[in-house]
């Protein structure tokens, strides 16, 4: 009986210091990119386009391709415009995770391939949470926009995005050939077959 007791007093007095011990680690110290004095400088916003079945969807985003930029992200942000939002470039491909750490707004969490082909959406991640928010698929990058804008756009698993990172899709129109010099000096037009096209 008095071991039971011993026991439970234990753990009632332990509990609120296991229960602080998270907020205790994730307390930033200045210098932190988590800290809100830090001052990250993304750069001017780029140029991204978001290729639907229906629309093509212009915005302007800042890039994140560095450790302490894609630390920072959105966080303390009070909103976000409908024609902006972050890409984090991970420089490879892997699996990755995001949480909304210190993330004032709800987002949507677009996770995209080496080639910028959505391949995962979490819509209206939740502010302030810590939950991992994972990609589920290898993944080479991930564009954060205003919560609900994907499900109001449209955009789904599948569409493109294109920006400068990704390489631009394969077309089926070839450039037009040059036609070569004529060593005589005439200028008569060069012989081609009709409907033939260079194969890569």
């Amino acid at each position: 009986m008095l071991k039971h007791a011993l026991t439970a007093l234990v753990l009632l007095t332990s509990a609120p210091a296991l229960a602080q011990l998270p907020d205790a680690r994730l307390e930033a110290q200045p210098g932190d990119p988590a800290h809100p004095e830090t001052v990250i400088d993304f750069g001017d916003p780029q140029p991204l386009t978001i290729v639907t079945d229906e629309a093509e969807i212009a915005m302007s985003v800042l890039f994140a391709d560095t450790d302490p930029e894609r630390a920072r992200g959105l966080m303390f942000r009070e909103e976000l415009a409908d024609d902006s939002g972050m890409l984090f470039d991970f420089e490879t491909v892997r699996p990755v995770s995001m949480w909304m750490r210190n993330t004032l707004i709800p987002l949507d969490i677009v996770f995209l391939s080496e080639e910028g082909v959505i391949v995962k959406i979490v819509a209206n991640a939740r502010p302030h949470s810590l939950r991992q928010l994972l990609s589920d698929f290898p993944v080479r990058a991930v564009l954060e926009v205003r919560g609900g804008l994907t499900g109001e756009l449209g955009v789904m698993p599948g569409d493109r995005v294109e920006h400068a990172m990704f390489p631009m899709p394969e077309t089926d129109e070839t450039p037009e050939e040059e036609a070569p010099a004529d060593d005589a000096g005439t200028d008569a037009p060069a012989e081609t077959e009709p409907g033939a096209a260079e194969e890569e």
